[in-house]
This record gives structure tokens, C-alpha cells and sequence, in this order.
């Protein structure tokens, strides 16, 4: 089978083989096929999209494409949480350890920042010295005696969707659900779990803006991930703004600390619990998603999801003194406010905007090659429905030089829509199944 064939079936939209996509990938993999004709083939994807037979294919197909982690050794029931991502959406820096301490075992693969979306990787490499680049047997190691472990794709581990997954960042093939399922699903079979809690977004944030485009997502995921054994809970919830405040790696981690010490923003202590209340459940620990929520809920009370946080932390690597006293981090050399124009309500956000302004900023990567700047974002000021005066800030941007926050100053202003009628804030959650 030609790669240029390959490319061809799919842009007239037939029906992929599983044995061609097979072939196709693991060529790729070897290095026979080159990014360019899979780039070609990612939007042909994107555009066609690809049906349960096929999108199974993928998953088995780059599941299979390196090797994966065998947790059998490990007899208590093993559960992930995976959001589809969003701006300002560090959930899981905050979940693991709160379920780890509610008594689950979570190993997580995580990734590094897609489009406007930040990476649970980049924020955890911001942490000084905190190494995500653990060995197979370090991984299976650390979930063993601590019940936890963050770590990003090793060569060995998907190597299929490792070298996909950064092509699809900077050729705009984000949002297709086949691809998007073949690129969760895979690393989370090859993490050795048996439940899987997904977090699935909808709004002018997510991946798929629409209600619709979401919902098609969680039951395929689902489905999906069924089909490969696994328990699976998915949630859809709100981004129609960001999730808390911070937008930026270093300044989320801080606003995680925050949050397993009791404060931090209501909207992101509300989905943590949500989520780790599944997790909670799905693992036997309690029966139903109320007693897992107050059982979650405890863990931060009683100071020993923060006290995870800190073992994970020193476990991996990092330097605890940061997370002790955040103060002591590199500032960004500028720091100024956005203030509001008018008076009013705060009507509307565009999400993915103040996402990308984050990445301009520096948090993020506009090419493969470049470096994110840790200490850059911004801080997010006032919420959809929260009164605003002339003069009020709206935002804090944290900026490597003038030039750059007075671009992100008018981008800023342009995302944020103020009127004189007020509206309500959105709902945080709409289904579970």
C-alpha cells in the first residue's frame, strides 16, 4: 500500500483497513513514511472523520505501536482521569493527589499543551527539578509504593500517537474525534488502568465548541474504551471560560496549591471534587458518587491531599521548597493589569482567545520547537455574571517585555464582552453516563 493511496482513500472518504492503518502508522513510526504525507492524511481525518471499526483500528493500532505498562503486579483497581482540555484547566494536578489519598491507585500519562490548551506535563516540568521522563519500571516502581505516578510518553510507550500528537498541535488537526479518541485512549489502555474518569469540555474553549460535538466525543470514548475493558465515567463541563484563574504552567501549579490547601477559585475546587467523586466510586472505595464526593472532600480538609501533592513532588524529583513557598519562583518581568473601559456585567468570554493570548505571552508553544516560558500567563480577574466597574482590573498579565503585554492588553480587551444587562453565570456540569 502506497502512503499516497492511503492519503487518497481517505480524502475521497472511504473506509480504512485495519491492516492498512497498521501499516501506515507503523511506517510512520520506522521513519519510512514522513510527516509531511501524515500531516496530509491528519486532515484528510479531520475533514472525512472515520467510523467505530476504523477508530478501534487506531486505537489498537497505536496502542500496539510500542510497548505498554503491565500494572497486574499491582492487585487494587487502577483509575485515570483524562480531560479533552481547556484553558486554565490544571484539575489534575489537584485530583491525583486527592484520590490518591482517598485510597485509589492513579497512574497517569499525561501530555504537553495542545493549541490554546496548556499540558499537565508543561505544568509539572515547571516545578524545578520535577522529572515526568520516568522509565517503565520507575513508573510501575513509584504506583507501587506511593499509588501515584505523573509521567509523559516514553519513545517505547504509543510511539505512534508521541510523534502524532505534536504534529497535530501545529497543523490545526486538534478537533477530530477519531483522532482525539485514538490519541486518549491509547495511552490510557497502555497505562495498565481498569477505569478510566474522562472529562469531557464544551464551549468557546473546548476542542469541540459545540454541545453536540461534545456529547459525540464522551459516548465515543466511552464506547470505545469499553470495547477495550475499561470502566468508564464521562462528565461534560463548562469551558466557556477558564477554569479558575490562572492560565500559565507556573502560575496553575500555585493555584493548585492553593486549592488542595482549601481556597482557590469555587468553580475549579467544584470539578475536582466532581471528578475525583467518580473516581472514588468507580474504585470501590465508596458506593455512590455522593459519599465519594465527601470522602474527596475530607482529603483536602484533613491536609492529606496536600501532603500527597508534596510526596509526589519530592518522589519525582522536584523541589519541595517551591511548592512550601511559591513566592521564592522567578517573576515575569512585567506584570500589569487589564482594566475594564465601562461599567456593567461580564457578559461573555472568548475562551480559546485568552488561551492563545496566554500562549503568545509565552505559556505555550506556537511551533514545535519552542520553549515555554514557565512564569508567563495571566490571571483572570472576574467571571460570566460578576458586576464590573470603569477601572476595575479584569485580568493580570504576566509578560516577558512591554511590546508583548500591550499586544496581549488589546487581545484581552477584545475577548472579554461587557454590557449593561446582567446574565447569569453558566452551569459548571451537564451530564454524567
Amino acid at each position: 500500500m502506497l502512503p499516497v493511496t492511503f492519503i487518497e482513500d481517505k480524502k475521497r472518504g472511504h473506509e480504512h483497513s485495519q491492516r492498512d492503518i497498521k501499516e501506515f502508522l507503523m511506517a510512520y513510526v520506522e521513519g519510512k513514511v514522513p510527516d509531511y504525507q501524515v500531516a496530509a492524511w491528519l486532515m484528510a481525518v479531520n475533514f472525512q472523520g472515520m467510523t467505530d471499526r476504523e477508530t478501534i483500528a487506531l486505537v489498537e493500532v497505536m496502542l500496539h505501536s510500542g510497548e505498554t505498562i503491565d500494572l497486574s503486579g499491582i492487585p487494587q483497581f487502577k483509575v485515570d482521569k483524562h480531560s479533552t482540555g481547556g484553558v486554565g484547566d490544571k484539575v489534575s494536578l489537584i485530583l491525583a493527589p486527592v484520590a490518591v489519598a482517598a485510597g485509589c491507585v492513579v497512574p497517569m500519562i499525561s501530555g504537553r499543551g495542545l493549541g490554546h490548551s496548556g499540558g499537565t506535563l508543561d505544568k509539572l516540568e515547571s516545578i524545578p527539578g520535577f522529572d515526568v521522563h520516568l522509565s517503565k519500571t520507575e513508573f510501575i516502581d513509584l504506583v507501587r509504593r506511593t499509588g501515584m505516578g505523573m509521567m509523559g510518553q516514553t519513545e517505547e510507550i504509543c510511539p505512534a500517537d508521541r510523534k502524532m500528537y505534536a504534529l497535530r498541535d501545529v497543523t490545526a488537526t486538534v478537533k477530530s474525534i477519531p483522532l482525539i479518541c485514538g490519541s486518549i485512549l491509547s495511552k490510557k489502555i497502555a497505562e495498565g488502568i481498569d477505569g478510566l474518569v474522562l472529562d469531557v469540555k464544551t464551549g468557546n474553549g473546548a476542542f469541540l465548541a459545540t454541545y453536540e460535538q461534545s456529547r459525540e466525543l464522551a459516548q465515543n470514548l466511552k464506547k470505545i474504551g469499553e470495547h477495550f475493558g475499561l470502566k468508564v465515567k464521562a462528565s461534560l463541563t463548562d469551558m466557556s471560560q477558564p477554569l479558575g484563574a490562572a492560565v500559565g504552567n507556573w502560575l496553575e501549579v500555585v493555584e493548585s496549591i492553593e486549592v488542595l490547601k482549601g481556597g482557590g477559585p469555587r468553580d475549579l475546587r467544584e470539578v475536582t471534587l466532581h471528578l475525583a467523586a467518580w473516581m472514588i466510586a468507580l474504585s470501590g472505595i465508596e458506593k455512590e458518587y455522593a459519599e465519594g464526593r465527601q470522602r474527596a472532600q475530607k482529603m483536602i480538609d484533613s491536609g492529606a491531599a496536600y501532603d500527597k501533592f508534596v510526596e509526589m513532588v519530592r518522589d519525582q524529583g522536584g523541589d519541595v521548597t517551591f511548592i512550601e513557598k511559591p513566592e521564592k519562583y522567578p517573576k515575569a518581568p512585567v506584570i500589569k493589569a487589564v482594566t475594564a473601559l465601562k461599567s456593567g456585567y461580564l457578559h461573555s468570554v472568548d475562551t480559546t482567545a485568552i488561551g492563545m493570548t496566554a500562549v503568545g505571552l509565552g505559556a505555550g508553544r506556537i511551533t514545535m520547537e519552542d520553549r515555554i516560558q514557565p512564569e508567563m500567563g495571566l490571571l483572570m480577574k472576574k467571571n460570566i455574571g460578576d458586576s464590573v466597574d470603569v477601572g476595575e482590573e479584569l485580568a493580570v498579565l504576566h509578560a516577558p517585555d512591554d511590546d508583548s503585554y500591550n499586544i496581549a492588553l488589546r487581545k484581552i480587551r477584545e475577548a472579554i464582552k461587557i454590557r449593561e444587562d446582567q446574565t447569569d453565570p453558566p452551569e459548571l456540569f451537564y451530564e454524567t453516563f
